[in-house]
């Protein structure tokens, strides 16, 4: 069970792959998580919320157990947390239109690789997994929250 669980929080962490992109993984893996944006928009946002807060959930497991198994503190092949913050803040503007979710996809990009306070100080947060996954979830959350004020 120990390597089931390895290997699935192997491909969680780079979301099926999108991580192991030689060049810009996390926006690879913020891409990547665009189809499923677009099938949780097809749900009720009561449906939606929960399910994008579950994978939070066990991307901070994943993320847990491969920076574990790599030895490395914020592997940058893990994207998991790339996925969350992006389903946050495009779904926070799900019902806005096109352009307000691509605002926010790129907004959550910019705040991710910028890492304005607070989010650079999140992701010293421990357990590691924990780390890894809450500066995405916040510059997700502030993201979402701009492209809302300019696409209301």
């Amino acid at each position: 069970m120990p390597r089931l669980a390895t290997t699935a929080a192997r491909w969680l962490a780079t979301w099926f792959g999108c991580g192991l992109s030689p060049k810009a993984p996390g926006t690879v893996g913020s891409l990547g998580a665009v189809p499923l944006h677009l099938l949780l928009c097809l749900t009720p946002a009561a449906v939606h919320a929960p399910l994008v807060v579950g994978l939070a959930g066990v991307g901070i497991w994943a993320a847990q157990r491969y920076a574990e198994h790599s030895g490395e503190s914020d592997p940058q092949r893990v994207v998991i947390d790339e996925v969350a913050g992006v389903l946050i803040a495009m779904g926070l503007v799900r019902e806005h239109g096109f352009w307000a979710q691509a605002a926010a996809l790129v907004l959550f990009r910019v705040l991710d690789i910028w890492k304005p306070w607070p989010i650079r100080r999140l992701e010293h947060a421990r357990p590691l997994g924990l780390g890894i996954m809450l500066d995405d979830l916040l510059a997700g959350l502030l993201a979402g929250l701009i492209a809302w004020g300019l696409f209301p």
